[in-house]
């Protein structure tokens, strides 16, 4: 399979993710978002401050600018995931484009956004501090590498204890090794806490599980539109006759 021809695909699967994440995104997301900015308009009302300036208007930010947002990042992914699938597809078993595709889509989901958001759940704009800003991202995106890092190191640890264990238990000595991994990070890992006194705790979860089930719907989507996209392609065809004849 050529790599232009998969990146193709990938850029299309993630381009229709992110149609779909959009609409988990506007549907859960936003409505929180907005009561996060109405709360915070409210405690700078009882504290006698002026609102921070707004370059971007609220309803270009609710509209042109998530929609903007969400598909750049869905299509971006999609290219990243064909990369990955170039890489991946014959080295992890005998899974079919469809299993190895569903597989990455796992991998990815966790390693760059469930691992980063059990460490730093995801809050709405109206909660942080300005003055923390760099280093909200600085921690969050070095658990996001260490994840990473982590969940490759374990799919090669995986592979190569096969041979000598079984799959099963290689499976599961290279889980117990990135759960362990995992658990000293988040403990070493500084905790970050901004949330304002008063803030509804029903708003916050809410908007937490908006950003969760967009994370998955775009991830799931990119999974199982690739897959099939890929194994009905003229060139995997080819390269199944050619296996079957050799």
């Amino acid at each position: 399979m050529v790599v232009r021809d998969l990146l193709t695909r990938g850029l299309l699967a993630g381009l229709l993710a992110g149609l779909l994440a959009l609409g988990v995104a506007e549907v859960l997301g936003e409505p929180q978002v907005s009561r996060a900015i109405a709360v915070e308009s409210q405690l700078y009302k009882q504290e006698h401050k002026a609102p921070e300036p707004v370059i971007v208007s609220r309803d270009v930010q609710s509209t042109a600018g998530l929609a903007t947002g969400v598909l750049v990042i869905g299509t971006a992914f999609g290219g990243l995931f064909a990369l990955a699938f170039a890489f991946a597809y014959g080295r992890i078993g005998r899974v079919g484009p469809r299993g190895t595709s569903l597989l990455i889509a796992a991998a990815g989901f966790l390693a760059i956004y469930l691992i980063p958001f059990l460490k730093y759940p995801a809050n709405p704009p109206s909660i942080g501090q300005a003055t923390t800003i760099d280093h909200r991202t600085e921690i969050y995106f070095g658990v996001m590498l260490i994840s990473i890092l982590t969940t490759i190191g374990a799919i090669i640890v995986g592979r190569w204890l096969t041979p000598r264990f079984g799959a099963w238990n290689a499976t599961l000595i290279a889980a117990g090794a990135f759960v362990a991994i995992t658990t000293v990070v988040f403990i070493v890992m500084p905790g970050l806490n901004e949330v304002p006194a008063g803030f509804p705790a029903t708003t916050l979860w809410r908007f937490r599980l908006g950003s969760l089930a967009t994370q998955l719907t775009l991830w799931a989507a990119i999974g199982l539109i690739f897959g099939p996209l890929t194994e009905r392609s003229a060139g995997f065809r080819r390269q199944q006759k050619l296996e079957a004849f050799r």
